[in-house]
């Protein structure tokens, strides 16, 4: 099964979710949505879909590479990942960011951790971190478990 695993991510770690995931696979192509685009996903037999999400939104880069690509999604076996530092919220962050019809062709979705790096982020995020989290130094809480579960559930 030919693989494509895209991802959109701002402080890397969509970035590093990608890579571990295509890993476990073998032999994925992986591509930044933000800064290499996408291959014609006709090439693929498997699209799997990530992004960071800030303030309960996945990048816009995610979301028009999967409005553009509806049609031609449907016919592929799709999963969809997470990335963030919100995981009690899984399941309205995927409700509200993607449409009935794709969550209803995805083969597994998941929501696979985060990292915050203060060294990475603005002002404005490490003022979040510290006043709404308490959060003021490096976290990350991404799963290797998660992921590889996510994986395997892909290669099903």
């Amino acid at each position: 099964m030919k693989t494509l695993i895209l991802y959109a991510t701002k402080h890397g770690a969509a970035h590093e979710i990608a890579q571990r995931i295509a890993e476990i696979i073998g032999g994925a192509a992986v591509h930044d949505l933000r800064t290499n685009g996408a291959p014609a996903v006709s090439e693929f037999d498997c699209v799997i879909i990530g992004s960071s999400v800030y303030v309960g939104s996945i990048h816009k880069e995610a979301k028009a590479f999967l409005t553009k690509n509806a049609d031609s999604l449907s016919g592929k076996t799709l999963g969809l990942f997470l990335s963030g530092l919100e995981a009690d919220k899984e399941e309205t962050l995927f409700n509200s960011n993607f449409s009935a019809d794709i969550l209803n062709i995805v083969k597994a979705k998941s929501f696979l951790g985060g990292i915050f790096d203060p060294k990475k982020a603005g002002v404005f995020e490490r003022f979040v971190m510290k006043a709404a989290a308490k959060q003021s130094a490096y976290i990350s809480t991404i799963s290797d478990g998660k992921i590889r579960q996510f994986a395997e559930a892909m290669l099903k």
